[in-house]
């Protein structure tokens, strides 16, 4: 099978890239490298250097499908900068669906995310959960979700959107690069590398265990999976909506000690205020990813994921 894998030089795009070629299916990743990185694109799979509004000079009848992972993440930059989120992660699907509608490209696997549900009535948090984002990026992800339902019940397109709850850990050569980072795990490697002097902590007075949000961390290699089994699962002519994720919370303060055990290295800790908009806990019901698509993820241990992060934030390292 031949895929296109838009966003495919970026943390997960890569992972998934590199799962596609290791189970022998013919891979070109279309990335504009404004966030991506060109040594994240696996060794066997073509590469253009291109925006997503103009996959129709790539796409052709030849492609199986798409795996679309091309967009802005960043939450507090979406707040400040909305219609950069807007322009690009709305606008931008709204072109690739067009043109994989005139290629006649019938699969689409796509990058949604938790954040499309914002603050949860309960947890773990099912699909069947109101959506109601609290930041612009959230709403886009969300936008496109309804696009895509849109265009399944309309044009036949056979579709799976897999929501991400927080996504860590590295596959081999591929992990998270981003500039600025963001994710928790990232930040505190950074603090044991001596880039960082402490680890800010936002807020200690949340309803949870030891005051600190409470996250479920999915494995990037278990989410890489879940795309080649939806690739599969997709049926013409329906939108089918999965949440990615453990079924397990890890508060802040549970990750930093584990980073602690697992490097060796003391972790500074600073209480900072609370953040607007982050709820206390954000934990995943994946019933619907194990009936559906029959995922099961096999790397929930925190210690895990957290030595593969270490591992791959050293070789970066030693890059530079």
């Amino acid at each position: 099978m031949k895929y296109l894998v838009t966003g495919g030089a970026g943390y997960v795009g890569s992972v998934v890239a590199q799962h596609l070629l290791e189970a022998g299916h013919e891979v070109t990743v279309l990335d504009n490298l404004s966030t991506g990185f060109r040594a994240g694109v696996p060794a066997g799979a073509a590469f253009i250097e291109g925006d997503i509004r103009d996959a129709a000079k790539w796409l052709d009848p030849s492609f199986d499908g798409v795996l679309h992972f091309a967009a802005f993440s960043q939450v507090g930059e979406s707040v400040v900068k909305p219609e950069k989120y807007w322009d690009n992660n709305v606008g931008g699907s709204m072109a690739l669906l067009a043109a994989m509608r005139e290629a006649g490209v019938r699969k689409l696997v796509f990058s949604s995310t938790a954040a499309t549900y914002g603050e949860p009535e309960r947890t773990p948090i099912p699909e069947t959960a109101p959506t109601r984002p609290t930041s612009p990026y959230g709403a886009s992800k969300l936008a496109v979700d309804h696009m895509i339902t849109g265009e399944a019940h309309a044009h036949g397109l056979a579709a799976v959107s897999l929501r991400y709850f927080n996504v860590a850990g590295a596959y081999g050569a591929y992990g998270e690069r981003h500039d600025p980072e963001s994710h928790l795990i990232p930040l505190v490697l950074q603090v044991a590398q001596g880039r960082r002097d402490a680890i800010s902590v936002f807020g200690d007075d949340y309803p949870t265990a030891d005051g600190t949000c409470v996250r479920d961390y999915i494995h990037v290699a278990d989410l890489a999976e879940a795309h080649l089994l939806a690739v599969r699962a997709a049926t013409p002519g329906e939108h089918l909506i999965c949440n990615l994720g453990n079924g397990n919370g890890f508060s802040v303060r549970q990750v930093i000690e584990t980073v602690r055990e697992v490097t060796g290295h003391p972790i500074p800790e600073v209480v900072a205020p609370r953040r607007g908009g982050d709820p206390a806990v954000l934990v995943a019901s994946a019933d619907t990813a194990r009936e559906k698509l029959g995922w099961n993820p096999t790397r929930a241990d925190l210690a895990g994921i957290v030595a593969d992060a270490w591992e791959f934030a050293q070789s970066i390292t030693r890059e530079h």
